[in-house]
C-alpha cells in the first residue's frame, strides 16, 4: 500500500547545480524538489551570473550558495566539500551544466576544432562523472543522479550539431554510472526535455524553428515547461522511482516518438 513517504522528500538533501537564471531548467528542478521538502544547496558560475541566480536560490530557500565553474580547478570540490561540512551527507544532484565555444556550436560538426569538441565534452558530459564521483561517498544510504540531456543525443535535429555527440557522451556516462553505482543503491538518469526557450538554447542557430516544430510534431501538442521538467526529476528523486535507473526520461510531449 501506498503512504505519503512515496510522495515527499522531506528531510532529503540536495545539489542542484547549473541554474542560470529563473527560466533554467534547473530552477524548475529546484522548485519542485523543495516543494516536495527537500533541502537544497545551489550553485553559480562565478560573480557575474550570480544577480541572476540569487533570487532563484533565495526562492527555494537554499541552504548553501556557493560559486561552482567545473572549468575552475578545485571548485567543484569545494561546493561538495561545503556539502560535507554542513550536512554531512547527499541524496541527490542535478547537473544541467553544458558548454561549447560559440564557433563549434554553431558550424558543421566535421568542421569542429579538436580544442573547442573537448572543452564541450569536458564541461557538458566529464563533469558530470566528476559530480558522481564526488557524490558517492556522500550517498551512504543510496541517492539518485540527474542529467539534463536532448533528443539530439539520439537522432540528427537541424542546427544541434556539436552537441549531439556531447549529449550521447553524456547519456552513456549516465548509463555507466547506473550500472557502477547501483549496488550502493545509487540510481542515475538522463532527462531529456523537448526544445525549451533557456538561456542555453539560445546560442542554437534556428532553435525557434526547432521548437515551432516540436510543438506541432508533438501528441500533446505543446512544449514542456520548466516545472513540468521539476516534476518528473522530484517524483523520480522520491520511493516512487526507487526501481528505475539508467534510463534516458523523455519529458517532451511525447516528441521523440514521432517519425
Amino acid at each position: 500500500m501506498l503512504d505519503s513517504d512515496y510522495f515527499n522528500l522531506d528531510g532529503k538533501k540536495g545539489l542542484v547545480l547549473g541554474i542560470a537564471n529563473e527560466h533554467s531548467i534547473a530552477y524548475g528542478c529546484a522548485r519542485a524538489l523543495r516543494t516536495l521538502g527537500a533541502d537544497l544547496a545551489v550553485t553559480y558560475l562565478n560573480e557575474t551570473a550570480r544577480p541572476y541566480v540569487e533570487p532563484a536560490a533565495a526562492a527555494v530557500d537554499a541552504e548553501i550558495f556557493l560559486p561552482c565553474d567545473v572549468m575552475v580547478p578545485g571548485e567543484l570540490e569545494s561546493v561538495f566539500s561545503a556539502i560535507r561540512e554542513r550536512w554531512g551527507r547527499l541524496d541527490f544532484v542535478v547537473h544541467s551544466i553544458a558548454f561549447a565555444p560559440r564557433e563549434d556550436l554553431q558550424g558543421r560538426l566535421i568542421d569542429s576544432s579538436a580544442e573547442g569538441f573537448g572543452l564541450a565534452v569536458n564541461v557538458s558530459a566529464h563533469s558530470f562523472l566528476r559530480m558522481a564521483h564526488l557524490a558517492e561517498p556522500l550517498m551512504s544510504e543510496g541517492g539518485s543522479l540527474f542529467a539534463l540531456t536532448f533528443y539530439g543525443a539520439e537522432k540528427v535535429l537541424p542546427t544541434y550539431h556539436l552537441m549531439g555527440p556531447i549529449k550521447a557522451a553524456l547519456e552513456a556516462a549516465v548509463r555507466y554510472t547506473a550500472a557502477e553505482l547501483g549496488p550502493q543503491g545509487i540510481r542515475a538518469f538522463a532527462v531529456s526535455p523537448g526544445p525549451l526557450p533557456t538561456r542555453a538554447a539560445s546560442g542554437l542557430k534556428g532553435f525557434d524553428v526547432l521548437m515551432a516544430a516540436a510543438r506541432q510534431r508533438a501528441p500533446l501538442g505543446r512544449l514542456a515547461d520548466i516545472d513540468d521538467v521539476g516534476a518528473v526529476v522530484a517524483m523520480l528523486a522520491t520511493r516512487t522511482g526507487a526501481m528505475l535507473t539508467g534510463q534516458t526520461i523523455y519529458v517532451d510531449g511525447g516528441f521523440h516518438i514521432m517519425g
